[in-house]
């Protein structure tokens, strides 16, 4: 069972949600919107994706990294890792 099993219905939901936003974007490209009104819900968009990646980075960490649930695995590098990705993003 994966961390976030419990929040799965939750994680979900947000996904579904910024795919709204995606589409919503590409119909404000295809109308031809103000360009600054796109960057600001890309920026929304992304923002979004950002705190569902917090969430799973969370999830991870209190159940995989602490149940050490991947044998032979060295889980802190493994999430520091992913935090690095985070930060680089």
């Amino acid at each position: 069972m994966r961390g976030y099993y419990e929040d799965k219905d939750e994680v979900l939901s947000r996904l579904r949600r910024i795919e709204g936003q995606t589409r919503g974007l590409q119909r404000m490209v295809e109308n031809d919107e103000y360009c600054i009104d796109i960057l600001t819900q890309i920026t929304a968009a992304s923002n979004a994706l950002k705190k569902v990646a917090v969430s799973l980075l969370d999830d991870h960490i209190r159940h995989c990294v602490v149940e050490q649930t991947e044998k032979d695995k060295d889980m802190v590098r493994e999430a520091t890792a992913a935090i690095g990705r985070l930060i680089k993003a």
